[in-house]
């Protein structure tokens, strides 16, 4: 009997190894490794086992078998949430496997360490028994990760559901410390994100991201004038060829499919504020697109963005109270400010909106002020910049 590994289109590179061990189980170790190295940022790694010869066994019973850190329980719940197909097809917890049957499983991370909790402050913008809404502000990581296990928002989150709420997040990834993660944003960049308060939630919401049936919205500005109005940026992207954690366009084979819609909302001197749509997730994709065009987003040194000062906005004397080398921006100006999706239980379309955080508020202001040309309303624009103005103003 045969069984190997396999990845969703895009997210596990064939030189990343075997992730079945001789023994013919997953390898929690080699998964959590793949986990940290995911390219797609609302993706799961899906196995494939190709039986090689009849067993005449139950599909539930033997993936406890080939999934060790899984219970028959937990095995049970990814077949009903329709995580588990059996030559393309979706089975059942009693479904007999033959010889040639391939079964794909999208394997949540593996145990680990406890989660400890950790107080911070959270902007919740929605809770319910399914699942919790907040606006991620800058400078903190999602989930715990090899130099960060303290102070990221699945530990703050945690203390929330303890302290501040009842029920608590989804188990699905609770002992890999991603528990209730669905999807993921940049250190760096703010705005709407869901996270699951139960295991139901958390594979539908999940599925919905996998299978693009989000709606994602963002609000960057970027230098230079972005031409034209609107336009589809379909261009593959892929891991750097010697910069590690950067990303870059890769017309090889490692390139994977990337398309970002971006509709301009105003333009500055020399900024262009733009609104854009993901139709993928892959990891830094609106940042590696808009600069492979020649604007990288303001602030994104990564990619070519510079931080900005006064003298970036103003003239001498221009702005009371401030000065050429006033810091204005000292992080990429990157928002999620809309995430639409079916929810989990009753699935009724749901849409949440986040206000845009001080220090993009005051760049948007002082542009307006100093370096206004044009405002646009291009078609199928859905983000209410002035309502995101106005929210960040009453929140302060």
């Amino acid at each position: 009997m045969t069984e190997t590994p396999e990845g969703l289109p895009g997210q596990v590179d064939p030189e990343d190894g075997l992730l079945i061990n001789a023994g013919g189980k997953v390898d929690a170790n080699r998964l959590h490794e793949l986990y940290e190295s995911l390219t797609d940022d609302d993706g799961a790694i899906v196995v494939t086992f190709t039986l090689s010869r009849d067993l005449n066994k139950r599909l539930d019973r033997y993936l406890v078998d080939r999934i060790p850190f899984l219970s028959r329980t937990s095995i049970q719940r990814l077949i009903n949430e329709n995580a588990v197909q059996v030559n393309d097809r979706t089975p059942k917890a009693s479904t007999r496997l033959r010889r040639g049957d391939a079964v794909n499983v999208a394997i949540p991370p593996p145990p680990s360490s406890v989660m400890p909790a950790d107080e911070m402050p959270l902007e919740i913008l929605y809770e319910d028994h399914d699942f919790l809404i907040l606006n991620k502000q800058d400078d903190v990581i999602v989930h715990p990760a090899r130099s960060h296990q303290r102070g990221t928002l699945v530990n703050g989150l945690a203390w929330h559901c303890n302290q501040k709420t009842s029920g608590t997040l989804s188990d699905v990834g609770r002992e890999e410390a991603r528990p209730g993660v669905v999807h993921r944003l940049d250190r760096h960049t703010t705005g709407v994100m869901v996270f699951a308060k139960s295991d139901v939630a958390h594979w539908r919401l999940g599925r919905q991201f996998e299978q693009r049936r989000t709606r994602k919205r963002y609000l960057a500005l970027v230098h230079g004038k972005v031409e034209p109005l609107t336009d589809v940026i379909d261009v593959p992207l892929g891991k750097h060829l010697t910069i590690r954690d950067r990303y870059a366009v890769r017309w090889d084979e490692s390139g994977k499919e990337s398309i970002t819609i971006y509709r301009v909302r105003e333009r500055y001197e020399n900024f262009t504020l733009v609104e854009l749509e993901l139709r993928t997730g892959r990891t830094h994709q609106i940042r590696v697109h808009l600069s492979h065009l020649g604007w990288p987003i303001a602030g994104d040194d990564y990619y070519g963005g510079r931080h900005l000062h006064g003298r970036d906005i103003f003239g001498p004397g221009g702005e009371p109270g401030m000065t050429a080398s006033t810091p204005i921006l000292t992080r990429q100006a990157l928002h999620a400010g809309l995430l639409g999706f079916a929810h989990p239980q009753s699935e009724e379309p749901v849409t949440f909106t986040a206000p845009l955080p001080e220090d993009l508020r005051t760049l948007v202001q002082l542009l307006r002020k100093h370096q206004f040309v044009s405002r646009h309303n291009v078609p199928g624009v859905e983000l209410d910049v002035e309502k995101m103005l106005e929210e960040s103003a009453e929140l302060e």
